[in-house]
């Protein structure tokens, strides 16, 4: 997809469910995820976005990425209501520049979101909409494997936003860290579904 197109797409997407998208300056991130519309869990069919500008021209970045737990975590849930499944929404400056898990450098919620809770135990994604809850959760922004790219969640997912590639991943942070230089260490994230560009 050419870029100028792709951004015109989700600019659009985005005014018409009165969601920002930051315009003005250059490496101001528009970090969108895109859920994918298969139940199914336990692959990397989602996708990160970084859109913004340098010099003046937008540039358009697609990460390959997962927006859901992975099975592991939908079998054994970390709560017991269930594993997290984050909610479609703009969430402004709700995450930064931190360690995760106190090892690595990634964009780690600070603000509050909303989740769907998985109960069921099997391994296909519920989002019922009676199991929301909104707080802190630790639905960070990460990587998975280190060094080569991964090809299922499994483990590497109890609700994150997650990239399946590991330079990927760090070409994503060095843009995060550029951004953060300019406007602080403040990020947006927006989740939208491959329904939402279908509209």
């Amino acid at each position: 997809m050419i870029s100028y197109l792709a951004t015109k797409r989700l600019q659009s997407v985005m005014k018409n469910k009165g969601y920002p998208f930051y315009t003005k300056g250059n490496f101001n991130l528009n970090i969108i995820g895109i859920r994918s519309d298969v139940r199914k869990a336990n692959a990397f069919d989602d996708h990160i976005l970084c859109v913004y500008k340098e010099n003046g021209n937008w540039i358009f970045r697609d990460y390959k990425a997962t927006t859901d737990c992975g099975n592991h975590w939908l079998k054994n849930p970390m709560r017991q209501s269930g594993s997290a499944l984050l909610v479609p929404d703009h969430y402004k400056s709700c995450y930064k520049l931190d360690l995760h898990r106190g090892k690595y450098t990634a964009l780690c919620q600070r603000k509050k979101v909303k989740v769907y809770r998985d109960n069921s135990k099997d391994l296909i994604l519920d989002f019922d909409p009676d199991t929301i809850e909104e707080g802190l959760f630790g639905i960070n922004i990460h990587r998975s494997n280190p060094s080569v790219s991964s090809k299922q969640v499994d483990k590497w997912s109890a609700g994150c936003q997650v990239f399946a590639d590991p330079d990927q991943y760090k070409n994503f942070i060095r843009l995060c860290e550029k951004s953060a230089s300019i406007y602080g260490n403040s990020f947006s994230y927006t989740l939208l579904t491959y329904k939402d560009l279908k509209k």
